[in-house]
């Protein structure tokens, strides 16, 4: 199992990032959280099997077609795996 969090920077409020995240996410089987931050960057947590959440990363680089990703930042997360609930509190 997999833990991690990532800060997407770019295009990405405003694109449907969030809704396409959580779908991505979901179709793989990853349970986790997304939102948007006031900075303007997305923001996410994915758990699941180390392949799967590489895969998710992958393409969280590209995003939905409206989506410009100029960085994506990954750091590994300790996430109860929940499903798609609210984010911690930070």
């Amino acid at each position: 199992m997999t833990s991690v969090q990532v800060v997407v920077s770019g295009r990405v409020q405003g694109v449907w990032f969030r809704a396409w995240t959580k779908k991505q996410a979901k179709s793989r089987g990853l349970s986790g959280w997304v939102r948007n931050l006031n900075d303007v960057k997305v923001e996410a947590g994915f758990s699941g099997a180390g392949e799967t959440v590489t895969s998710m990363l992958e393409a969280c680089k590209t995003g939905p077609p409206l989506a410009r990703v100029e960085r994506v930042d990954i750091e590994p997360y300790e996430m109860p795996a929940d499903g798609f609930s609210n984010p911690p509190d930070v």
